[in-house]
């Protein structure tokens, strides 16, 4: 086992981080446990809880870093004509990450427990979510409604989110859907569609197609 004065109290706590995020990986977040950690990089459970508060402060990290690496997949497509385009290309990188890394993406909505979720986390969620957010506010016709882009964001990514959940467990093969991105592109299209049209005042006309 290493000695304490092998590593500082930083590389320590990015040893658990790694570690746990390979347990996950290899074995699903059910498996994670402090023990196993401290197997995986040779120190003691106490060691952990030096640069650690508890195991529920692992898990927030590791789920952090996870929204890190999606918010910075989001961010690196490149942009397109059209903010409807954009909608749709982000959430097929959703799609892909939840498909590639499907351990990680589901211990983000898996582990969740009572405690209050920390405000470092929620700035991250916040994060990711303006990048979603934005395309949205280039379709309004009034700049200052913002609102109405963030509870549409929020809204069409429940449902790609579920569309992510059915296809990964199999459920939208039993349904007739076989190809998920199709179904993200129905989804994502006829939402963006029903939304501009409810912005639109009430005796406007619906302009041609």
């Amino acid at each position: 086992m290493a000695r304490r004065s092998e590593h500082t109290q930083e590389q320590i706590r990015e040893m658990v981080l790694s570690a746990a995020e390979n347990i996950v990986i290899e074995e699903g977040f059910h498996a994670l446990t402090v023990r196993k950690v401290a197997m995986e990089i040779g120190y003691t459970v106490g060691s952990i809880y030096m640069v650690f508060a508890n195991m529920e402060d692992v898990i927030m990290h590791v789920k952090g870093r996870a929204l890190d690496e999606l918010a910075e997949q989001l961010r690196r497509l490149e942009p397109c004509e059209t903010a409807e385009q954009q909608i749709l290309a982000l959430a097929n990188v959703y799609l892909q990450f939840a498909h590639q890394h499907f351990n990680r993406w589901r211990m983000i909505f898996e582990a969740i427990k009572d405690a209050p979720v920390p405000e470092w986390y929620q700035q991250k969620t916040r994060a990711m979510f303006l990048i979603v957010e934005e395309p949205f506010r280039r379709l309004l016709p009034n700049p200052s409604e913002v609102g109405q882009a963030h509870q549409a964001a929020q809204a069409l990514w429940s449902g790609v989110h579920g569309a992510c959940v059915l296809s990964l467990n199999g459920s939208l093969g039993r349904v007739g859907a076989e190809d998920v991105q199709v179904t993200v592109g129905l989804l994502v299209n006829n939402f963006i569609v029903g939304w501009k049209q409810s912005l639109l005042p009430a005796n406007a006309v619906p302009p041609k197609k």
